[in-house]
C-alpha cells in the first residue's frame, strides 16, 4: 500500500479522498491555489503545498508542478479526483515516467475514450450499440454536413470530439439551425479543449441517461457495480442522480451491464470508470461515452452497495485484485444525490459568489453530505460553484425522496444564493415522483424558481445571525442609533433556500 498520496484537486472531492486515505492510514497531501489557501481540503490534509496563481490554468492544471510537488514531498501516488487533469492521458503518462502511480486507468485507455470519435469506433468493433450518427473530416463542407444530418433525421445532436461537460454540444431541431449550431459548437470546443472537431448523432429527445459503474484490476478482471439514473440535467449537466435506475426492466439491465463490462474490457481498462448509455423508450440502448475517472455521483452507488469506491481505486492502483464482483453484490435500498450549487435559479442559474457567513448541513439516518466548504469559506468566480453533494438513502425510492426533501429543508446556507429551493420543487414534482424521467425533463416541466416567503426555520437562523452580529460598545459614536439590523432587508439575498 502507498505511504503518501497527493490529491491533484480541490473542493469536495479532495476532502472525500482525504477521508478515505485517513481511514486507510495513508498520509494525504493537498495542493491549493491562492484563493484556496484557507479552503477546507487544505485544512483537513496531512500536508498542503501552494500552487502560485489564481485560475485553474495557472494552478490545478499545471501537471509538471503537481508532479514536482509529489516527488519533493515523497508521495508515491497521485489521485486526480474528477475534472482538471483526471482524464488527461499526458498527465497520467507523466506520472508513470516520474515513478509515481496514477490512481486511474492506463494512459492509453484515457486517450482512446477522450476522443469520442475513436471511442465510438472502438465500441462498434466491440459489439456495443452506438447512437446512429456521422463522423466526417474536420474540413467537411457545410453542404456535406447538411446532407448527412438529413440522412440521420432531425433532431440531431452536434457534439465536440474532445472533452465533455456539455461543452461544444448543440441540439438542432431542423436544417435551418444546423450551420450556426456547428459553428458555435466548434468555437466552444476549440476554446475549451483546443480541438474544434465535431460530429453528428441522432438526438433522442425522451431518452434516459443510464450509466454503469465498472471496476477493473490490473490483472485483467472486469466487473460492474450496478447502474445510476442521471437523466435530470440542465444544459447537459447532471443535477440529480439516483441508484438503482427506477423502473429499469431486469432483462434490459442485464444487457446493459454486459455491454458495459464488454466496453471496459475492449479498451484494456483498469480502476474505476463509468460507461454511459442513452436508453430509448422501446428499451433500446446506445453507448454514449466512458468516463475514465471517478464520477461526481459515485456516492449513490456506495450507499446501495455498502462500498467505498475511492478505497477500491487506491487498492487496485496498488496492485490488488478486483475486490468485488457485481453479480455477487446485492443492491440494498435506493439512494438519491442532489448537487447543491451557489447559483440563482430566479436569474437563469447565474453563479452566486462571496463568503459563506453560515452553513449548517443536515444529518441523521441515511443522510450523507460531501462538501468542500463550510462557514467562512469563499465561493470564488474561478471554480465550479458546487458547494456540496447531499445524498439520501432509504429502503425504497419513495422513502428516499421523502428523506431527501426533509434533508434539503434542514440545509442552511447564508451568504450566497443556492439552488436548494429549486431542488425541493424538483423532487416534489409528480412526474419525478412517478419516475417519468428523461433528459429533457426540465425543459418540459415547470419547476418553480421564485424564492418563497421565509419559513420559521429561516427566521430562526436569521435571528441568530442578527443577534450575534458585533455591535459597537456602549457610548461609542452612533451607539444610540445602532440596533441589530433586519437580515432580510440588510444582508441581501443570502438566505438558505428552505421550504
Amino acid at each position: 500500500m502507498f505511504a503518501k498520496v497527493l490529491i491533484a484537486n480541490r473542493g469536495e472531492i479532495a476532502v472525500r479522498i482525504i477521508r478515505t486515505l485517513r481511514e486507510m492510514g495513508v498520509a494525504s497531501v493537498a495542493v491549493y491555489s491562492d484563493p484556496d489557501r484557507t479552503a477546507l481540503h487544505v485544512q483537513v490534509a496531512d500536508e498542503a503545498y501552494p500552487l502560485p496563481g489564481t485560475t485553474a490554468a495557472e494552478t490545478y492544471l499545471q501537471a509538471a508542478t503537481l508532479i514536482e510537488i509529489a516527488r519533493s514531498c515523497g508521495a508515491d501516488a497521485i489521485h486526480p479526483g474528477y475534472g482538471f487533469l483526471s482524464e488527461n492521458a499526458d498527465f497520467a503518462r507523466a506520472c508513470v515516467a516520474a515513478g509515481i502511480t496514477f490512481v486511474g486507468p492506463p494512459p492509453d485507455a484515457i486517450a482512446a475514450m477522450g476522443d469520442k470519435i475513436i471511442a465510438k469506433r472502438l465500441m462498434e468493433e466491440a459489439g456495443v450499440p452506438v447512437v446512429p450518427g456521422w463522423v466526417g473530416a474536420a474540413d467537411a463542407k457545410a453542404a456535406t454536413v447538411a446532407t448527412e444530418a438529413s440522412k440521420i433525421g432531425y433532431p440531431v445532436l452536434v457534439k465536440a470530439a474532445a472533452g465533455g461537460g456539455g461543452k461544444g454540444m448543440r441540439v438542432v431541431e431542423d436544417a435551418s439551425a444546423l450551420a450556426e449550431a456547428c459553428a458555435a459548437a466548434r468555437r466552444e470546443a476549440g476554446a475549451a479543449f483546443g480541438d474544434d472537431r465535431i460530429f453528428l448523432e441522432k438526438y433522442l429527445p425522451h431518452a434516459r441517461h443510464v450509466e454503469f459503474q465498472v471496476l477493473a484490476d490490473t490483472h485483467g478482471a472486469v466487473t460492474h457495480l450496478a447502474e445510476r439514473e442521471c437523466s435530470i440535467q440542465r444544459r447537459h449537466q447532471k443535477i440529480v442522480e439516483e441508484a438503482p435506475a427506477p423502473g429499469l426492466a431486469p432483462a434490459v439491465r442485464a444487457r446493459m451491464a454486459e455491454a458495459a463490462v464488454r466496453a471496459a474490457a475492449a479498451i484494456g481498462y483498469a480502476n474505476a470508470g463509468t460507461v454511459e448509455f442513452m436508453l430509448a423508450d422501446d428499451g433500446a440502448f446506445y453507448f454514449l461515452e466512458v468516463n475514465t475517472r471517478l464520477q461526481v455521483e459515485h456516492p449513490v452507488t456506495e450507499l446501495i452497495l455498502g462500498r467505498d469506491l475511492v478505497r477500491d481505486q487506491i487498492e487496485i492502483a496498488a496492485g490488488a485484485a478486483l475486490p468485488v464482483r457485481g453479480d455477487e453484490t446485492p443492491i440494498r435500498g435506493h439512494a438519491i444525490e442532489c448537487r447543491v450549487y451557489a447559483e440563482d435559479p430566479a436569474r437563469n442559474f447565474l453563479p452566486s459568489t462571496g463568503r459563506i457567513h453560515y452553513m449548517e448541513t443536515p444529518d441523521g439516518p441515511g443522510v450523507r453530505v460531501d462538501s468542500g466548504v463550510a462557514t467562512g469559506s469563499e465561493v470564488s468566480v474561478h471554480y465550479d460553484p458546487m458547494l456540496a453533494k447531499l445524498i439520501a438513502w432509504a429502503p425504497d425510492r419513495g422513502q428516499a425522496i421523502t428523506r431527501m426533501r426533509a434533508a434539503l429543508a434542514r440545509f442552511v446556507v447564508l451568504g450566497v444564493i443556492t439552488n436548494i429551493e429549486f431542488l425541493q420543487d424538483l423532487l416534489g414534482h409528480p412526474a419525478f415522483v412517478a419516475g417519468d424521467l428523461h433528459t429533457r425533463f426540465l425543459e418540459e416541466h415547470s419547476i418553480g424558481v421564485t424564492p418563497g416567503p421565509p419559513t420559521l426555520a429561516e427566521h430562526a437562523v436569521a435571528a441568530f445571525a442578527a443577534t450575534n452580529r458585533r455591535r459597537p460598545p456602549a457610548g461609542a459614536i452612533g451607539a444610540a442609533e445602532t440596533t441589530a439590523p433586519d437580515p432580510w432587508s440588510s444582508a441581501g439575498r443570502w438566505r438558505g433556500g428552505l421550504s
